[in-house]
């Protein structure tokens, strides 16, 4: 008799079979500390010790994608293990696709691009390979890879070839907002699928019931109350930009996919904390890596991408004066200092080409920033400017918004001379942009998800193939061994640079404001 036994309660869930002694080492195996738990409200009034737990003693049930993870913990402690098959089938099912089995319907797809036929590049042919071969697994692409024909394909895919009594015949497709919804459906219909009869399009006010389509897509934000039942007509749920799952509302989404024997994520970056990556890795399965941003540069699909990390060395006096500050407290003084916000604008109006500058706070940073930019622009130059600053109840923002991101892109693909000031929030997910030429980081930011993303914004082939800048601006304000906030942010986005092989040099700037320090008491 195997030490542990599993099998599936249903396509989200397994469930595990073992005596206590070893599922309270599971127990320990699957819980882990959520990065910044110590500042968090639970754990400082002591209700809380910290830790997300994967394995659920109780109930013996874990995520079903986990499944390897139980095999390796299985190796390390000399377990047996075994699995046992019921009406859902077993967790070692797979499908081997024979390569030249798929080549040949991708072929019977002819696939167009605004009429043209396309072909399926080789990254991309094995990742729908690798995806239709072990059900279920995150694809780790970045932007600009052409991730939604990959999905695309593995949804034509599943509906012509895969369909059986067993499973429903419809696809489920979840993305972050709205402007994707609409940007999906659009891709299909450039792809060639007849969309008016295949897809379905969710989000405020449009219809969740009666759906005949065999492709819904839809942002989590309109489905997650739904009730299970709803759920159970997908065979195959697919998670656009999946980072974002690690949420209560999204994880409890593809826990209600209980029919959902294909599944799959896609997103162009994963944050490095162990916890993010096997939640993902339980509602999904195991992270593939389809390609990097340095192949995709190397092969002529992505556009070059110069960094130049700005320095900004403020006078001795003020780094003298500024101390030890709250984090809090030394951002707010960056982003109202008056020196380096004309730098900003200077630096915005004097580059050629289409111009984004992202910054992070709304009414201290960016909205000063938008007027002091369009001052100095003049007539002769368009200024735009977005933000992620309505109420997601407010469905007339939220639909003005979106049209003004599929306006900027419009924009951008007319213009040649445009700046965009825009929250880095906004930018980071949600939005293809062409012709592109430089970036500017306008505020402090050590993630690696809105970093990455925010960077694909701009590496989008143009049309003339310039390439493109970045400018990334770090505020130096150390004195003596005391490291700021900003600095160290910078050092955490130079460690991304150097992972991600860009190209990049260092520059100091003097800056010789003599904006005091100003901390409320």
């Amino acid at each position: 008799m195997a030490n542990i036994t599993l099998w599936k309660k249903n396509e989200s869930i397994a469930l595990v079979k073992c005596d206590d002694g070893i599922a309270h080492e599971l127990s320990e195996y699957f819980s882990f500390f959520v990065p910044g738990y110590k500042y968090m409200k639970m754990y400082k009034i002591k209700v809380w010790d910290g830790k997300i737990r994967l394995f659920n003693l109780q109930t013996r049930e874990l995520p079903a994608g986990l499944y390897p993870f139980v095999v390796e913990f299985c190796k390390r402690n000399n377990y047996t293990i075994e699995t046992e098959s019921n009406e859902f089938g077993s967790l070692l099912d797979t499908d081997k696709i024979k390569p030249k089995d798929l080549n040949e319907f991708i072929k019977s797809l002819n696939l167009r691009n605004n009429g043209q036929a396309i072909e399926v590049r080789d990254y991309q042919f094995d990742a729908i390979a690798k995806a239709l071969d072990i059900n279920r697994c995150v694809l780790l692409s970045p932007t600009g890879s052409g991730k939604s024909l990959i999905i695309y394909v593995l949804t034509q895919y599943y509906h012509a070839m895969l369909n059986d009594d067993r499973y429903p015949m419809k696809a489920l497709i979840i993305v972050p907002t709205t402007s994707l919804v609409e940007q999906m459906y659009d891709d299909f219909k450039n792809y060639g699928l007849d969309v008016e009869k295949e897809c379905h399009r969710i989000y405020s006010g449009r219809d969740k019931d009666n759906i005949q389509a065999s492709i819904v897509i839809s942002t989590w934000q309109s489905i997650y109350k739904l009730d299970v039942e709803w759920y159970e007509q997908f065979g195959i749920v697919i998670g656009d930009e999946c980072h974002g799952f690690k949420s209560k509302s999204l994880t409890e989404i593809m826990t209600k996919c209980v029919n959902a024997k294909y599944r799959y994520g896609t997103t162009g970056t994963l944050d490095n904390a162990q916890v993010h990556h096997l939640v993902l890795q339980g509602l999904f399965g195991k992270i593939h890596r389809v390609t990097t941003t340095r192949k995709l540069q190397d092969n002529n699909t992505l556009a070059d991408l110069d960094i130049n990390i700005l320095v900004l060395k403020y006078d001795e006096s003020i780094r003298k004066a500024f101390g030890k500050q709250s984090y809090q407290d030394e951002i707010a003084w960056i982003v109202d200092n008056k020196a380096r916000n004309n730098f900003i604008r200077n630096l915005a109006v004097d580059q050629k080409g289409n111009t984004l500058v992202l910054f992070n706070f709304v009414e201290k940073h960016g909205k000063p920033l938008y007027e002091l930019i369009k001052d100095k622009a003049g007539d002769n130059r368009q200024v735009f400017y977005v933000s992620g600053e309505v109420e997601t109840s407010d469905r007339e923002s939220i639909r003005k918004i979106t049209e003004t991101r599929e306006a900027i892109r419009g924009i951008t693909e007319k213009e040649k001379d445009a700046i965009i000031v825009a929250s880095l929030g906004t930018f980071s997910t949600g939005i293809n942009i062409r012709n592109l030429h430089n970036i500017i980081f306008a505020s402090p930011s050590k993630s690696q998800i809105k970093v990455l993303q925010s960077i694909g914004r701009g590496l989008r082939k143009s049309d003339n193939g310039q390439v493109t800048t970045l400018y990334d601006i770090s505020d130096d304000l150390h004195y003596k061994g005391h490291q700021n906030y900003a600095m160290l942010h910078s050092i955490e986005r130079v460690k991304i640079y150097k992972k991600e092989k860009f190209k990049f040099k260092l520059i100091e700037v003097p800056i010789h404001g003599h904006q005091t320090l100003q901390v409320d008491n």
